[in-house]
């Protein structure tokens, strides 16, 4: 969850635990209680940082989508006056670092989207709607045949392979860290190919 590499806060632990523990066991499943215990406070404990669990599942699912798209900002940033196929790539690999770190998160955006208040639930498609536009940009400058909606369709599909990485076995079963990003940019690279051959 953290970008930093300093310790992570009380506040962070307390989510990257909720975020474990609603993907493992749904949200309704987990109690606070439980949460507590796994970052060693009580349950009544967690209300000192969270008003609730819904709360917890809020900042986690319009937590993420908001560094996602700071973070392919600021890849772009960086790669300014570069190609289009290097900033691609930067943004794939930036994509593949949350499929592999943050796993939780992506099943708990399938299964309990749904379960945020309608703000909440409008701001994570904003943000999310303005990641995608990001990536559109960038994969039509490298194939300018792809129409608009084309390129959009195309970057949804990259984005569940990419995602995809929840449902591929348990995280001892994958294959190295290394070998999965790299094959998981190479089949990346590939779909947009097809897309735009």
């Amino acid at each position: 969850m953290a970008t930093r590499t300093d310790a992570p806060t009380r506040r962070e632990q307390i989510l990257k635990e909720a975020a474990r523990l609603f993907a493992e066991r749904g949200f309704h499943g987990v109690g606070v209680d439980e949460i507590g215990a796994a970052v060693g406070i009580s349950g009544p404990g967690l209300y000192r940082h969270f008003p609730g669990k819904d709360a917890m599942l809020a900042e986690l699912l319009v937590g993420i989508s908001g560094q996602l798209l700071t973070g392919a900002k600021r890849r772009l940033a960086e790669a300014d006056g570069g190609s289009a196929e290097v900033v691609l790539d930067s943004l794939i690999e930036g994509h593949i670092d949350f499929a592999i770190d943050d796993r939780p998160l992506i099943t708990l955006h399938d299964r309990e989207l749904d379960r945020l208040r309608d703000s909440d639930r409008k701001l994570v498609r904003q943000l999310q709607r303005q990641y995608v536009e990001l990536w559109v940009e960038v994969v039509r400058e490298i194939y300018p045949a792809l129409t608009e909606p084309a390129a959009r369709s195309a970057v949804h599909s990259v984005f569940g392979l990419l995602n995809s990485t929840p449902h591929l076995a348990r995280p001892g079963a994958l294959p190295s860290r290394t070998a999965t990003a790299t094959l998981l940019h190479r089949m990346a690279r590939g779909a947009f190919a097809a897309a735009g051959a």
